[in-house]
């Protein structure tokens, strides 16, 4: 039951990291998944444990470095198509 937790809130994350961004992250719910634990992973590197915590993830970290992800990917995205 914590696996599918685990992906549920790293879905969450992802699209709420693309929903503030007003980007769209490629790959649907599987990209969001994906944005969710690679965001939380930087978040919580850059930014510490601290906050709330939901199925493994500390959301305020976690929902930052989603954001950040998605710029960085975004940015590199559109520069690799000029």
């Amino acid at each position: 039951m914590g696996l599918i937790w685990s992906l549920i809130v790293g879905g969450v994350l992802g699209a709420l990291a693309g929903s503030f961004m007003g980007k769209d992250i490629p790959g649907g719910i599987i990209g969001n998944i994906v944005a969710g634990f690679i965001g939380s992973w930087l978040g919580t590197t850059l930014f510490g444990a601290w906050g709330p915590e939901i199925g493994g993830f500390y959301i305020v970290p976690a929902l930052v470095g989603a954001v950040i992800l998605i710029f960085i990917v975004s940015f590199v995205m559109r520069s690799m198509k000029k």
